[in-house]
């Protein structure tokens, strides 16, 4: 009778041996797990910097050009990724662009100025070439266009960050008035709030402790500035694109990014002023430039908004160079979402309109890949909407003109950026 007690007690502590031998376990695998993710991302952050910094790397890459017509389109199915809340339409005409694909890796961009230092560089795991901006620096564009009261300003950035314990550099964006100065002067490296500016922030942090903060200035006095609004969701686009666009409609100022519009201010551009160029910062930081990176691409500013409906159903005709695709491919951005919502809206307003889809180009690249290359951007689009937007396929044919359409210089960048659009032509 007394070996019961004994054998219990035996059993109970070999139980609570076990959970203990358990738990640790448990612990011990979450720990390696952790490590094993950390060391990925270093990996990671390592070889993206060792790039950019012209190290040379285990697998040697060929020098991406952005030029969208410069090999033989993609075999794969086209992807759209249309973003769902999106509501940012670009302008129609296209004022100043720059995807540096024209320009030297490891030089600033030609027209450019800055207080530090700037590289033009590729990216091994991101198509096209990027501007590496550089902490506390200020950079001005090669923009020449004065901007009306109506325009937008779309880019892509690159934020390559990891967590050490330390603030990581905020990232600014914005436009400013030179009146009858250069815009592109050293005078506006320090001074550029002299006239009229207004300014996005990002403050770029880890837990969800984001920000964002809108201020503007005229005569270098404070005209307005926001809240700090904290954006949670910007961590998770570190180390890959996020597209940053703003529309300017005279004193009203919006802002998104990705497909979040971040704000939507009514009052706060200074009246009156014309804005003539664009700024780019990096804030000052703790970490070393070895530590961390930041990459600028795909800049555009156009003005003028097209009035779709109008377009179709009177004069029959609708152009559009908002939908865009990934390079040498048929594939959707997802930034495009906004115009693309737009022409399907038409077309459900419209029962009557049947549209032919037409792809272009510019002239980069060789004549049978570029024909062949619209060909498939136009099916694209109308995959687009009859698949993401109901519209019926009935309605819609497609076709592609390759390069052989142009509507502007294939000399500029502006040009070039023109031409690679999207027609649709009333049946």
């Amino acid at each position: 009778m007394k070996q019961k007690p004994i054998l219990l007690f035996l059993m109970a502590f070999i139980s609570l041996t076990s959970m203990a031998q358990l738990g640790g376990l448990v612990n011990k695998v979450k720990s390696k797990i952790t490590h094993r993710a950390d060391v990925k991302t270093d990996k990671a952050i390592d070889k993206a910097l060792d790039k950019a910094e012209g190290k040379p790397t285990a697998k040697t890459n060929v020098e991406t050009n952005s030029n969208e017509s410069t090999s033989t389109p993609s075999a794969d199915q086209p992807v759209v990724k249309s973003f769902s809340k999106y509501d940012f339409i670009p302008g129609e005409q296209i004022l100043y662009y720059d995807d540096f694909a024209m320009e030297a890796t490891a030089e600033l961009p030609a027209g450019w100025n800055t207080s530090g230092s700037g590289e033009v560089v590729t990216l091994e795991s991101i198509p096209g070439k990027w501007l590496r901006v550089h902490a506390p620096f200020i950079y001005l564009s090669g923009n020449q266009q004065k901007l009306p009261e109506n325009f937008t300003l779309e880019f892509d950035v690159v934020m390559q960050l990891k967590n050490n314990g330390w603030m990581y550099p905020t990232f600014t964006a914005g436009v400013f008035a030179s009146n009858s100065e250069p815009n592109g002067s050293n005078e506006f490296l320090k001074n550029y709030k002299k006239n009229a500016a207004v300014l996005a922030t990002i403050y770029p942090a880890e837990y969800k402790n984001s920000k964002i903060k809108i201020e503007s200035y005229l005569t270098n006095n404070a005209y307005f500035s926001s809240d700090v609004k904290v954006f949670e969701e910007l961590e998770n686009h570190y180390h890959k694109p996020m597209h940053v666009a703003i529309q300017v409609q005279k004193e009203r100022f919006r802002m998104w990014i990705n497909e979040t519009k971040a704000f939507d201010i009514p009052k706060a551009v200074p009246i009156n002023q014309t804005m003539n160029q664009l700024l780019f910062q990096v804030g000052n930081t703790n970490y070393k430039d070895n530590q961390y990176a930041m990459y600028l691409g795909n800049i555009k500013t156009a003005t003028g908004k097209a009035d779709t409906r109008h377009r179709l159903e009177e004069e029959g005709k609708f152009s559009t160079t908002a939908i865009l695709f990934d390079i040498n491919s048929a594939n959707i951005k997802p930034e495009s979402g906004g115009v693309l919502k737009e022409i399907a809206d038409v077309l459900k307003k419209s029962a009557g309109i049947n549209v032919t889809i037409i792809g272009h180009t510019d002239s980069d690249g060789q004549d049978a890949e570029n024909l062949l290359l619209s060909q498939k951007r136009a099916a694209a689009v109308k995959d687009a909407l009859v698949n993401d937007f109901g519209i019926s396929a009935e309605r819609l044919d497609t076709d592609g003109k390759g390069e052989t359409k142009p509507v502007a210089d294939n000399k500029t960048k502006e040009g070039k950026a023109s031409n690679r659009r999207v027609e649709f032509i009333k049946k």
